[in-house]
């Protein structure tokens, strides 16, 4: 499982093991899951989908703008807001 946080200027919005989460990275869309290589990427406007399971329907939780950092110890989404 891919542990999953994130983080507000605010508050810790969520932290939890998933199976994929989908960014809204401003190149383009990417998805992560447990295991993927080390990357940073700012964010756009738009929403995160979190795959709780391989075969289940996404949550959708809506973002604007920040950065996504992978690493070893999984995703974080820093976010200038959520929804």
């Amino acid at each position: 499982m891919l542990h999953f946080e994130l983080v507000t200027p605010e508050k810790l919005v969520r932290s939890e093991d998933v199976y994929m989460v989908v960014v809204p990275g401003t190149e383009g869309d990417f998805g992560v899951l447990e295991g993927h290589a080390p990357v940073m990427s700012t964010i756009r406007d738009g929403a995160l989908s979190v795959y709780r399971t391989e075969k289940g329907e996404p949550e959708l939780i809506a973002i604007e703008g920040g950065f996504a950092e992978v690493s070893a110890t999984g995703l974080t989404v820093l976010a200038e807001r959520t929804a």
